[in-house]
């Protein structure tokens, strides 16, 4: 049984949710308008970042918790100090900032704009100098959407290295961008609807999309090689993979509009935990009143948050069961690991005694 501590302090449904490299603390934002900072080891609200002047879409945190960043439907994105609260510069775009994130060595950010009255979406990439307040306001570089608003930007992460940018579309697509020349180095159609998250392993060497049709799917960075699918019984909104256990955390559920009884379940509003290699559903965590809208994994695979459109966040700290549990295969795997080991051992210490007794003789 994984007993969350509920954290309740956004008025409005959570949009995303990010804990920063240590895991200590937790960032989150809602269509309210405001960021909150949290304590991720008991859910005390530390503080919040307030400025923006509409829903804020997206959050992330530099490597050092030096920095804040988030992305709003005012049309704008803005850079924070993480101790103060203080906002240090905002950046103006044409269209409302629906995806922010640094980059690996958190000297650069992308943002992804939305296409609509007119505009046309765009991944926008920035300096950012952390050695002053004042930041570039004009791109470095921008990827912009030629094909049409159906297959508009939904999301975006960095690749391994901040060398290329993967991209989620509106129309189930994933592309791979060149972050130097802005040339698109692939192209996959992933899901059959709408790419709602892209999340990438520690290493960045590969990712989980999640999409509205009821699937979430593990690719290769290199070249956008399908590697596993999940599939659910709701639309999924996020997805992400956890360290330290080979597992995958879904989530999503029915819009409430589409849902014909106010009964939870009807809704499916679940994290739903998913064997990363053999892809089975392996449990379900219960408790939100409404989709869940993100779901971000701990960087010590020890917890993860959810952020749901009932305006809660649900923090799960694993528990022993969760880092026990073993397939019978990799039960066997991992004996026969430690009689490998053993073996290997032996025969070391065999060697030493040979060793020893040609030394004496």
């Amino acid at each position: 049984m994984i007993r969350p501590i509920l954290l309740k302090g956004h008025e409005r449904p959570l949009t995303q949710v990010k804990f920063n490299v240590d895991g200590d603390i937790l960032f989150s934002v809602s269509k309210d308008q405001e960021a909150s900072v949290w304590y991720s080891s008991n859910g005390e609200r530390i503080g919040t970042l307030n400025g923006h002047k509409g829903t804020i879409w997206s959050i992330d945190v530099d490597q050092n918790t030096d920095y804040v960043i988030t992305a709003s439907a005012d049309f704008t994105g803005k850079l924070w100090k993480a101790q103060t609260g203080e906002c240090i510069y905002t950046w103006n775009f044409e269209a409302p900032a629906k995806r922010v994130e640094f980059n690996p060595e958190s000297k650069k950010a992308l943002f992804v704009t939305d296409e609509v009255m007119g505009q046309i979406g765009t991944i926008k990439i920035f300096p950012i100098d952390h050695l002053k307040d004042e930041q570039a306001s004009t791109a470095e570089l921008e990827i912009k959407n030629d094909k049409g608003v159906s297959a508009r930007f939904t999301v975006a992460a960095w690749g391994y290295g901040g060398t290329t940018i993967v991209a989620g579309h509106a129309n189930g697509e994933i592309t791979k961008w060149d972050v130097k020349t802005g040339a698109c180095l692939g192209r996959v159609k992933a899901h059959e609807m709408q790419v709602t998250d892209i999340q990438m392993a520690q290493d960045k060497t590969y990712f989980i999309t999640s999409s509205k049709d009821k699937s979430a799917k593990l690719f290769d960075v290199d070249n956008l090689r399908l590697l596993k699918t999940y599939t659910s019984d709701a639309p999924l909104n996020t997805a992400c993979i956890t360290p330290v256990k080979d597992f995958v955390i879904l989530g999503g559920g029915q819009d409430a509009r589409d849902v014909t009884t106010t009964a939870a379940a009807e809704g499916k509003f679940e994290a739903k935990i998913h064997h990363k290699i053999f892809q089975d559903e392996i449990g379900r965590v219960k408790g939100h009143f409404g989709p869940l809208n993100y779901i971000a994994v701990h960087p010590q695979g020890t917890a993860y948050a959810s952020g749901g459109e009932d305006g809660y966040i649900r923090l799960h700290h694993f528990p022993k069961s969760y880092f026990d549990f073993q397939y019978d295969v990799e039960k066997t795997a991992k004996a026969a690991k430690q009689q490998e080991l053993e073996r290997q051992k032996q025969e070391e210490e065999g060697a030493d005694e040979q060793a020893a007794v040609s030394a004496s003789a």
